[in-house]
This record gives structure tokens, sequence and C-alpha cells, in this order.
């Protein structure tokens, strides 16, 4: 069984990272899972500067991510799955900073799950399509704790709700492996 899954009863609330990566800004949200009681812990979006070289910018996210999983020490981790955008190259400037923000969890021995984005915007909002509004909005009811100060933030705690929503698929899959 992978490390980072507790099988059987809980004896203590799931600890998930959900992680929106981006070259500019990297949104992070930890929430606590508790069977199905939703728990709000900590948000925040680790900014890099546009000034920067790309490799001190993939640094930035690194180092970030790595204070978060020191401090934090989560559980399980989901990051959001990249999609292909008209320009190639943002694509693949995403792809590197979301390929950090797996690497950081997986250093760490946790389990990384991904979600595709219109999955999180279903199971947030219940449409793949939700606007970051309607997203904002949705966390704001199901954390109510929680007081995102950036879009990149939310949406890291949307992917976290996403995970405990669907992670015992999740254990089931990595299981299989």
């Amino acid at each position: 069984m992978p490390q980072g899954y507790q099988c059987g009863k809980m004896r203590r609330p799931i600890r998930i990272l959900g992680i929106d990566p981006g070259l500019r800004r990297t949104g992070w949200g930890l929430i606590e899972s508790d069977g199905n009681r939703l728990i709000y812990v900590a948000c925040g979006s680790l900014e890099t500067g546009e000034r920067l070289g790309l490799g001190d910018r993939l640094l930035a996210i690194h180092d970030g991510l790595t204070r978060i999983v020191d401090e934090f020490q989560p559980d399980e981790a989901a990051v959001e799955a990249t999609f292909v955008n008209v320009n190639g190259a943002a694509t693949l400037k995403l792809g590197q900073a979301r390929g950090i923000a797996m690497l950081v969890p997986a250093k760490a021995g946790i389990v990384i799950a991904e979600y595709a984005p219109n999955l999180v915007k279903k199971t947030i909002v219940g449409a793949g399509h939700g606007e970051k509004t309607q997203i904002r909005m949705m966390i704001g009811v199901l954390l109510p704790k929680a007081d995102p100060q950036s879009d990149d933030a939310a949406d890291a705690l949307a992917i976290a709700v996403c995970h405990a929503h669907h992670r015992q698929s999740a254990v089931l899959k990595a299981a299989a492996r």
C-alpha cells in the first residue's frame, strides 16, 4: 500500500496539500479531511519575480513548497493536471512549474494525486467550467474559516477539497499499481 494513505479506520484527520502550479504564482492550500468533515488549515501563494530567470523562478517555487511541506507535514498531496493551451511555450513553462510541484511532495514521501481542472471545478461548483468567482464562493461555503487572498490559493484549496472527495478512488488506483 502506498505511503501516505491510511487503511481501515481513520485514527486522525488526513492532512491534504492542494497545489495549483504556476510560474508566476503557485497556489497552495491545506485542509484536513476527517470522514466527511473538511477543516481549513492554511493557504497562500508563492510568487516569483518576473525579472528572474526560469531556473531561479523554479528554485523559488521549490524552496517555498519545501518550507510548506516541512512546516505542515501533509499526509497526501493533490496537484492540478496541466492543460494544453494555444501558447506552446507557456504550456511548457507551466509543465516545469508543475514538475517542481510534484517533486517536492514526492521527495518527502507523500503520495500525489492529479486532477484535471474540469474535475476540480465539477467537484466544487457542480459544473466543469465554473468561473473563479464561483470557486471562491464555494470554498467559502465548504471551508468557512478560509480566506484565500488570491485566486491561486482558492484554486489550491479547491484541488485539496477535490482530493478529499475522490481520495478513495485514488487509493484504489495507487494500490493497483
